[in-house]
């Protein structure tokens, strides 16, 4: 597929610049090449969700366009965030991410899923993405609180570009977005699912959730904060990778077999 190749092989050029440029000083030129990456990553995930060139209809996905998706948008925040704040030490880190996401979508591309179960379907999915899309969020700035404290304990130079108590509540202004819509998410997929399963991507789901639902009443109820707090957030987050983007991988890679 001449229109899925061209947009990918620009992405993986981009985010491989983009990790090799290791001056920091050099001006707008190392973000330039980050921002090229995913303008061309966001258009071949476009291009192979939809499956445009490849005479199917419907929609292709699997465990990898979902981490692919899941990666854009996280690259996204911070694109937004960066233009205000400092991150500094994150911008190598997301494109070699960016990297490792777009050749997965490329070697592990999915399935194509020519009908929906329900009208309801494609929302239940793009609300499921964007959750990923906002936990991936919390789950970097709470990389950044982590070493943020740690260089603090150590007495040693550098930082998160912006003073924990702030970089705290974003991280967890992020969680709170991601499970309202992680809730939306298992409420649509109860709604049109007849019947409901308990497979595994429903019961990761449901775990994560209920993780993700004792951190934040746990953080309004008892101020949890600093290593606890994001030891829970990291724990949902994996819960909710095993989910989606986990059972797939063992359907898709490690068994060979397709699901709906």
């Amino acid at each position: 597929m001449f229109a899925l190749w061209v947009p990918s092989a620009l992405a993986l050029a981009a985010y491989a610049a983009a990790v090799l440029w290791r001056d920091e000083s050099s001006g707008p030129w190392p973000h330039r090449l980050l921002f090229v990456g995913w303008l061309a990553h966001g258009v071949a995930t476009a291009i192979d969700m939809a499956g445009i060139g490849s005479g199917v209809s419907g929609a292709r996905f699997g465990f990898a366009p979902a981490l692919s998706a899941t990666l854009w948008l996280v690259v996204a925040v911070y694109a937004v965030e960066s233009r205000w704040v400092p991150l500094p030490g994150v911008r190598r880190t997301l494109a070699a991410l960016g990297l490792i996401a777009v050749a997965l979508a490329m070697v592990f591309p999915g399935e194509f899923r020519p009908q929906a179960a329900s009208n309801w379907a494609p929302l239940h999915w793009v609300l499921g993405i964007a959750s990923y899309g906002l936990f991936g969020a919390a789950v970097l700035h709470a990389v950044m609180l982590d070493r943020a404290e740690r260089q603090l304990r150590l007495k040693t130079t550098g930082g998160a570009g912006m003073p924990l108590l702030r970089l705290e509540r974003l991280t967890f202004q992020f969680v709170t977005a991601g499970f309202a819509l992680l809730t939306a998410t298992l409420v649509l997929g109860w709604w049109f699912s007849s019947p409901w399963r308990w497979d595994h991507k429903s019961v990761f789901s449901v775990l994560a959730w209920v993780v993700f639902a004792s951190l934040l009443t746990g953080r309004q109820a008892f101020g949890w904060r600093g290593r606890r707090a994001v030891r829970g957030l990291y724990a949902g987050v994996v819960l909710l990778l095993l989910a989606y983007a986990g059972s797939r991988f063992v359907l898709e890679v490690l068994l060979n077999r397709s699901t709906a």
